[in-house]
């Protein structure tokens, strides 16, 4: 196996691995939660301004109907991906405010008061509405719906084709293209786990949360720090990833392995499938004899597996995931664990992209031994460490790499840098700036220096307003009016009314094309595993 040192000579030296190299693909799917004046989740219906939750390309829910999704068309440049991130926030802001409403600027949610319900996602009355209804339904009587009200960023990476051909012509791989540039990805994952909580401890921004969000039995409540209204951990990172957020009780005996297609596909398979009898004790239909959850097992839908990277293809209509996967093979992949940075208008910008590029790119060139038992649990073991402690002081890590030998967690950052370090100056030479290094000499501080973090701002700027909701507050207004000062372009106004018009219409056509019950629809849905 070529060194990663040998890999990046073997391009340079080829003009069109090298041009191959140069192009990459991402977009990005950003959460956000509707607020209402008095600060609380809103009531409203997704507004009709913005269209068809079930049809429109970018603007969707999530979990809750008040829980908008921006999804940006794919693009080889980085500034075009956040430009159009913008352009979808524009538009957004102005049908928002008609209802005198804003978008909460944090990952974690406002208060959320008992009597203050949270309501779940309507997508209409066709069938796959109902699925995807239900489903919420699903997550809220397994996991609570306070959970679900966490918001974050996915960012969506591939390379382009001509790269895989070139470097599976340089390291004389004779499989299928389909197989090289799926266990390609697969490489890229392993190593993306290994690298994780470098990551979540440069841009994690959720070290804190409303009181009202965590429950009244939860181990935590004897680690946290009170502000007034407000817990904290003084060292973590992103309490979004930690189990009060997108980690799960039941999941944690779940091993879904990353070595090979077959074996992922037939784990996440096995977790659809086989009953799990917590929630057969739930039942699949409630009291009035409606479903709320698909099935009975650990897993109703691959998106119920929580994980900070997954491998990704776009399915055709009514096909499962791994059915997609098992198809053509991987697409693309998904990154979870980007947390909503307050301080930034739509949560994240350049700076974020260009390190996750530069990270996936070396994840995608870098050797990745296939992973034991051991190295899952050494990685989950540094991600929880991370989420919960990245900044103290002398914290210790799990070398992946060297048995798990534990070593401190900066000597292993800065480590880490070192090896992007020649990466970033290739990067370099193929554009007039210098985006890479400059960049990874921007990561560097943060590791020599804790405070300049997202997560540790975000502590500061609690002290500084006294709590969490009033923070995010003053962040909502900032943000608010940086969307009102500049307007669309008539063009782009126009192609979003167009596209949320459509949609409704879209929306429409499916509910009449409609021909089975949702009993059988389901049936059909699962027949697929």
């Amino acid at each position: 196996m070529a060194t990663f040192l040998e890999t990046l000579s073997a391009i340079e030296q080829n003009p069109g691995f090298l041009s191959s190299l140069a192009t990459q693909f991402r977009g990005i799917e950003r959460e956000s939660l509707r607020t209402s004046e008095d600060h609380l989740i809103a009531q409203t219906p997704h507004p009709k301004s913005l269209g068809s939750a079930l049809s429109h390309s970018q603007i969707t829910t999530d979990f809750s109907e008040a829980q908008l999704e921006f999804i940006t068309q794919v693009h080889p440049r980085i500034d075009t991906c956040l430009y159009d991130l913008y352009k979808i926030h524009q538009f957004a802001y102005s049908g928002i405010s008609k209802q005198k409403e804003v978008l909460w600027a944090g990952s974690m949610p406002p208060k959320l008061p008992d009597d203050h319900p949270i309501p779940i996602a309507y997508f209409g009355t066709s069938n796959v509405a109902k699925m995807k209804s239900t489903y919420r339904e699903g997550l809220k009587i397994r996991y609570n719906d306070k959970m679900q009200t966490i918001s974050g960023i996915h960012y969506n990476f591939s390379l382009s084709d001509k790269f895989f051909v070139h470097h599976q012509k340089y390291l004389g791989n004779t499989d299928s293209a389909m197989d090289f540039k799926t266990e390609q990805y697969f490489g890229l994952i392993r190593n993306f786990q290994r690298v994780a909580p470098l990551f979540v401890y440069l841009f994690g921004a959720t070290p804190a949360f409303d009181e009202s969000f965590l429950p009244k039995d939860h181990y935590l409540h004897s680690d946290v720090m009170k502000l007034n209204h407000t817990c904290y951990l003084p060292y973590a990172t992103s309490l979004r990833m930690s189990d009060i957020g997108y980690t799960s009780e039941a999941q944690k005996g779940l091993y879904i392995c990353y070595n090979h297609l077959d074996n992922y596909i037939d784990s996440l398979r096995m977790a659809i499938k086989e009953p799990y009898s917590t929630y057969e004790n739930l039942g699949l239909l409630n009291s009035q004899g409606n479903y709320h959850q698909l099935n009975t097992s650990l897993l109703q839908i691959e998106n119920e597996f929580y994980s900070p990277i997954r491998p990704k293809r776009i399915t055709a209509s009514g096909e499962a995931p791994v059915n997609a996967l098992a198809r053509a093979g991987v697409e693309y992949v998904e990154v979870r664990c980007v947390d909503i940075d307050p301080f930034k208008p739509m949560g994240l910008d350049e700076e974020t992209l260009i390190f996750l590029d530069l990270l996936l790119l070396y994840c995608a060139l870098v050797e990745s031994p296939d992973f034991t038992f051991e190295t899952c649990q050494f990685t989950q073991y540094n991600l929880q460490n991370t989420i919960l402690y990245g900044r103290k002081p002398n914290l210790m890590m799990k070398d992946t790499r060297d048995n798990g030998r534990e070593k401190p967690f900066k000597d292993l950052a800065i480590e880490m840098t070192d090896k992007l370090e020649p990466l970033a100056c290739f990067l370099d030479k193929l554009q007039a700036k210098t985006p890479y290094s400059d960049n990874l000499k921007q990561q560097r501080r943060k590791i020599e220096d804790p405070t300049l973090t997202p997560s540790a701002k975000t502590i500061n700027a609690l002290k500084e307003y006294g709590d969490y909701t009033t923070f995010v507050q003053q962040k909502n207004a900032q943000w608010q009016k940086h969307f009102s000062a500049s307007s669309l372009s008539d063009i782009s106004r126009q192609a979003f009314e167009n596209a949320a018009v459509n949609s409704l219409a879209q929306q429409a056509i499916i509910e009449q094309n409609d021909s089975l019950d949702f009993k059988h629809y389901l049936e059909n849905y699962y027949s697929q595993y």
